[in-house]
């Protein structure tokens, strides 16, 4: 799976390691490290007093520094979005993410890649393990002891696929597909019906980037911010998403800025504020009832003064006044693009897998309304039905970009077909 976010090219990267403890080398330190550290000047702990007029007491060591004061929002004389001042993240926290290797050589750089793909490649596969067993399995039971494949057994073969949430589309299409095998003599036992299977729904999935935005890198390293807006439904996982995202992108080595756009409800701009300081990214607020453009404005203008890379927007997440949210997102599209070329560059719409169809006919509304470019499938691991990201490639024609694979800040993947459709079958 490699680097989660990547923009910049060449050597700028070096791999990650996600949550690990700290190693501590054995190696005595080298001259230099040692004249660096021997050279560094101790801080003095003193207390703070007041400035007074002549001379004062002068102030003396203590035991321990007074405690650091929390970072305030700042408000302007134009009443302009307060900014949570970025907080330092200690670098091994459950919400950290560690840069690795910077003085090792280029095998161990691609050692510890490798190291990290295996274990992304485990817990994806936990991760749908459910599915798997609802499909895979099932597809054992319904094999075993026939010596042929008939209609019966593919009757039996659609009902599986419909219960995993693959779609009835779907289904029927890769159920041509074997079909056409049985016909051509290609697929006369269980293993040639599971790679059938399988290959078909990998090529849906694979299909299904060619359109929206498939990587962060159709847009050039020129163009900053990279503006992101998340789009969903209330209750599908997006501020968590929103959270998540921000965290592992300025892993990457991204200086990262949030926008709290959703000004209709309060709880939204909180639970925000509570992941922003979690994580450590500058979140950009204003009071409820704002019109949320006036945020993405004010957003706009801070992330290109603080030289930000990537710009997360939230936005509203109703539904049941479709024209008011339409005339909002297409206001915010317009004013980013006036200041960001080709803003927003993706629009990433959350998607709740333990929803199934009802998820996908969430998506087909926001579709109509809301110009999306990419999922976003939540909670993976925690439903029997995870083929809905098959049911939602096909019938939405758009990539899946990430997937929720738990609840930790690096169970947020990016989504690989292969290793998906691999999960499901127990490869």
């Amino acid at each position: 799976m490699g680097l989660f976010w990547r923009r910049k090219s060449g050597d700028e990267f070096v791999s990650l390691g996600l949550n690990e403890p700290r190693t501590v080398s054995k190696d005595p330190p080298s001259k230099e490290e040692q004249q660096r550290v021997d050279s560094t000047p101790v801080p003095v702990k003193t207390d703070i007093v007041p400035a007074v007029t002549g001379a004062g007491p002068t102030p003396q060591p203590v035991d321990a520094p007074p405690a650091p004061p929390r970072p305030e929002p700042v408000t302007t004389p134009r009443n302009e979005p307060a900014i949570v001042r970025e907080k330092p993240v200690p670098s091994r926290t459950p919400f950290a993410t560690s840069v690795l290797g910077l003085n090792l050589s280029m095998e161990e750089l691609q050692a510890q890649e490798a190291a990290l793909q295996q274990e992304f490649s485990a817990r994806f596969r936990r991760a749908v393990s459910a599915t798997r067993e609802s499909l895979s399995e099932r597809l054992d039971t319904v094999f075993a002891g026939r010596k042929q494949i008939d209609e019966e057994l593919l009757d039996e073969l659609e009902e599986i696929l419909i219960a995993a949430d693959i779609g009835v589309t779907t289904t029927l299409e890769v159920l041509e597909t074997v079909r056409r095998g049985i016909a051509r003599k290609q697929i006369n036992d269980l293993d040639a019906l599971k790679t059938a299977i399988r290959t078909e729904l990998l090529t849906i999935l694979r299909a299904s980037e060619r359109q929206g935005v498939a990587s962060e890198t159709t847009v050039p390293e020129s163009v900053s911010p990279y503006v992101m807006m998340i789009v969903g439904v209330n209750g599908v996982g997006k501020t968590t998403t929103i959270g998540k995202l921000a965290q592992r992108i300025k892993a990457e080595g991204n200086d990262v800025l949030i926008c709290a756009a959703d000004t209709f409800r309060a709880a939204a701009s909180d639970q925000l504020a509570i992941w922003a300081e979690r994580t450590g990214v500058p979140l950009i607020q204003q009071k409820q009832g704002t019109d949320p453009a006036a945020v993405l404005f004010d957003s706009l203008k801070a992330a290109k003064a603080r030289g930000s890379e990537v710009l997360i927007v939230d936005t509203a997440g109703r539904l049941h006044n479709k024209s008011n949210l339409m005339a909002e997102l297409e206001k915010m599209k317009r004013v980013a693009g006036r200041e960001v070329e080709g803003a927003p560059h993706e629009t990433l719409l959350v998607v709740d897998a333990v929803t199934g169809q009802n998820g996908l006919e969430q998506a087909r509304q926001f579709l109509k309304v809301a110009g999306v470019t990419g999922i976003v499938l939540t909670k993976l691991d925690g439903t029997a039905k995870g083929g809905i990201a098959v049911a939602i490639a096909k019938e939405l024609s758009l990539p899946i970009r990430y997937a929720g694979i738990g609840e930790k800040v690096d169970d947020l993947v990016v989504f690989d077909p292969e290793q998906y459709v691999n999960g499901l079958f127990g490869n």
